[in-house]
């Protein structure tokens, strides 16, 4: 076992040294929410609700909300400043009959073993406490929260038993106790006789959990029978790390999410950049010239790039093409000659008369 806690029994003048251990723990077989079809664990990630960032281990504080509604952060610097007077020390306030502590305050158990050089006033405080059959009432600081509790022997140990505090034990607000049940002696002398005949010193060794023996016998017959499934290998490495793997694995995903942004910015920018292209093709070479203009919204760098368009109305002058059939050219020499004959016919017959 570990300690989970050292310090000093203090009464009177006595001081004992010991150590805490914890004396009860319960057993269970743990069963993990898993996803049917395959077998993959299911993990619950600690979101902010108001800006529904994931957050870690470190961000996370205790926080105390009020009736309307505020929330008041503390830290873990704010708790260590509270006084805590019995940090170190199980002070011993009272001693009292065994029989007067209600069951229903007991809470947690806990060895208290001694340092080797307080064996003397342990075994002391234990048999004073035996012989007197009675509790010593305690305070105690345990996990940054101070507790009452009682000190009783138990065999040779002498054990520290947390108690609720007055306020937390609840009452019984039954209104049907309150009526006037009538219990026949008959029956009364029926329930004595059942009584009597289940009977018995107790012998917590007898009883068993027959529930987790059930379940544990069911789990290794489908272990044996081959009915498991493997998940796959990264659901298992994030289960042996702890903190760490659970931060390492928020940060691949942050970014992750980081590229996907990034990638969608670009997509479309590049979808944007397409669009301009294409209207650019679209246009014809009279309204080419506003294109320059539109665009110097966006870039002005690119805007003289821009303006290098109207060099596509050279189109035009490759119509000038079929000029180079020479037909006009030739119909120009043909007409001279054909206008000149007539021309030729009346001056003969002017010379002719």
């Amino acid at each position: 076992m570990r300690a989970i806690w050292k310090g000093a029994v203090a009464f009177g003048l006595v001081n004992v040294p010991v150590k805490v251990y914890a004396a009860t723990g319960e057993k269970s077989v743990t069963l993990n929410q898993v996803h049917a079809e395959d077998g993959g664990r299911i993990r619950y990630r600690k979101v902010c609700s108001v800006c529904g960032e994931e957050v870690t281990a470190d961000d996370i504080a205790k926080g105390y909300q009020t009736d309307d509604g505020r929330m008041v952060v503390l830290t873990d610097e704010d708790l260590d400043e509270l006084p805590l007077s019995t940090e170190r020390e199980i002070a011993v306030l009272e001693f009292v009959p065994a029989d007067q502590v209600d069951p229903i305050m007991l809470a947690k158990t806990y060895y208290l073993e001694p340092e080797k050089t307080a064996a003397k006033p342990y075994a002391l405080l234990r048999q004073a406490l035996a012989e007197t059959d009675r509790m010593a009432v305690v305070k105690v600081s345990l996990r940054q929260r101070e507790s009452m509790a009682v000190l009783r022997v138990r065999d040779d140990v002498i054990c520290l038993q947390t108690l609720l505090w007055p306020d937390e034990v609840r009452e019984a607000d039954f209104p049907v106790l309150e009526a006037d049940v009538q219990v026949r002696p008959q029956e009364l002398q029926m329930a004595s006789s059942l009584v009597e005949s289940l009977a018995a010193d107790f012998d917590p060794s007898a009883f068993e959990d027959s529930y987790r023996t059930a379940l544990e016998s069911l789990i290794e017959s489908k272990v044996a029978t081959g009915s498991t499934v493997r998940p796959e290998a990264g659901e298992e490495t994030a289960e042996e790390g702890g903190e760490v793997v659970d931060l390492l694995s928020a940060l691949q995903r942050s970014v992750e999410k980081a590229r996907d942004a990034r990638a969608g910015q670009e997509a479309k920018k590049g979808t944007s950049g397409s669009t301009r292209s294409t209207a650019r093709k679209s246009t014809t070479p009279g309204a080419s010239s506003a294109t320059p203009a539109n665009e110097t919204s966006g870039t002005t760098k690119k805007a003289p790039a821009a303006r290098k368009a109207p060099a596509a109305r050279k189109a035009p002058a490759a119509r000038k093409a079929p000029a180079t059939k020479k037909t006009p050219a030739a119909a120009k020499t043909a007409a001279p000659k054909e206008a000149g004959e007539p021309a030729k016919k009346t001056a003969s017959r002017r010379k002719a008369s």
